[in-house]
């Protein structure tokens, strides 16, 4: 494997850990951002859609900006720019003031989002095997080191837009630093012809595409909603619900995230294995089961097993999406993870969201049976995955 190949993925790596650290920074600061600025918890949450709606956007925006200019250019430009608007949001004493800031973050963290998953395709395409998830696991590295620098920062007294304007320094250099190893946009074999031109896929073939990659799409929405969902309620669910208390509930989190970041590590060995439909299949299936003992224990130790398959499920289950949908069509690869990663993230901020409401008319345990059934129909759906790998496979075990 040539230096150049492993040095772009390294970058990947780079940019994927860069993105987390930098929404990690703006999560950890939430708290002191909302006192400044004299806002209540209802108010913060409206705030916040407006952070998923500039994520969407940009989503999309860098999409189609990839495929025109190449991930070379625009990853680093989105890193510089996310870097750059990370320090926005520790500023404003208004609210609306706030809500500028948060809508500029979110549309350059959606950039950066969609650019670096495209990117990623290109660099999973040229190794010929799985390294999709391995990159996913590393944004959530990030997370857990903006986590670090946020308490250091605290602790020796700066203030939320003195620790973020130096976290988004830091990550100027970064993206900057990093920018050279990228791979160089250039056509696949198997997008020319034998006089060099890009050939053009029928038109039968990609509406058949665009639907595939619709289908992905929801099953994404369904997937992250029950990310989204186990974020901002498995603390509260032990205890509300179990009646923990809030030094125990808080690792409800913490096993999630930990079994999520662990699974995602050893993912890309057993899609090798075993291919992305099995992973999507079972990996549902898996986090179906964890969510139901969630919701039907009575004991604290068994909701803390439960969260745990339901993070070791999940784990595998979005980076699947997102490559089966880069290499549907690799002249297109930035709109189509654009179009996965945006119905995506519409699913992670809506699963709070939606539990929330259900919690009008039945207990907080009780409205987990939808997480329930969102995972049993990606399991049901993960056919859509199915490989010419995967017929060989089943054909081989049907013989025996």
């Amino acid at each position: 494997m040539n230096h150049s190949l492993r040095a772009a993925r390294v970058a990947t790596f780079v940019y994927f850990s860069l993105c987390g650290t930098l929404m990690g920074t703006w999560v950890v600061n939430i708290p002191a951002i909302e006192e400044r600025v004299g806002i209540s918890h209802a108010t913060l949450g409206g705030l916040l859609v407006l952070l998923g709606l500039g994520a969407f956007i940009g989503m999309q925006v860098a999409g189609r900006l990839t495929d025109s200019l190449g991930a070379r250019t625009v990853v680093p430009a989105t890193g510089v720019l996310c870097s750059v608007a990370l320090v926005l949001p520790g500023l404003p004493r208004e609210p609306w003031t706030l809500a500028g800031a948060l809508l500029v973050f979110g549309f350059c963290n959606g950039c950066l989002d969609v650019s670096m998953n495209a990117h990623a395709v290109h660099v999973e395409k040229a190794y010929g095997r799985p390294v999709m998830s391995a990159f996913h696991a590393t944004f959530s590295v990030g997370g857990v080191l903006a986590a670090l620098v946020g308490a250091a920062t605290a602790s020796a007294g700066l203030s939320p837009a003195a620790g973020m304007a130096a976290m988004g320094a830091l990550g100027i250099v970064i993206a900057l630093v990093s920018a050279r190893a990228l791979l160089p946009a250039v056509p696949t074999a198997a997008d020319t012809d034998s006089a060099g031109q890009v050939e053009q896929a029928p038109a039968a073939e990609r509406r058949s595409t665009s639907g595939r990659i619709w289908i992905l799409a929801a099953l994404a929405l369904m997937v992250m909603l029950c990310e989204g969902a186990a974020n901002d309620w498995s603390a509260l669910h032990l205890k509300d619900v179990l009646g923990a208390p809030a030094s125990t509930a808080a690792f409800a989190y913490g096993t999630f995230a930990a079994t999520m970041t662990i699974g995602r590590l050893l993912a890309d060995r057993l899609v090798a294995r075993f291919g992305s439909m099995a992973i999507l299949r079972y990996g549902a299936a898996t986090a179906a089961v964890g969510i139901t003992i969630v919701a039907a224990s009575p004991w604290i130790w068994a909701a803390f097993a439960g969260w745990a398959l339901f993070g070791l499920g999940l784990s595998g289950c979005v980076p699947q999406l997102f490559s089966a949908a880069g290499h549907a069509d690799p002249s297109a690869a930035g709109a189509n993870v654009s179009r996965v990663a945006g119905l995506g993230y519409v699913g992670m901020l809506a699963g709070p969201a939606v539990i929330g409401w259900l919690t009008h008319f039945v207990a907080l345990n009780h409205t987990f049976v939808l997480l329930t059934l969102l995972c049993a129909i990606t399991a049901v759906a993960a056919r859509i995955l199915r490989t010419e790998s995967d017929r060989t496979r089943e054909m081989a075990h049907g013989s025996h």
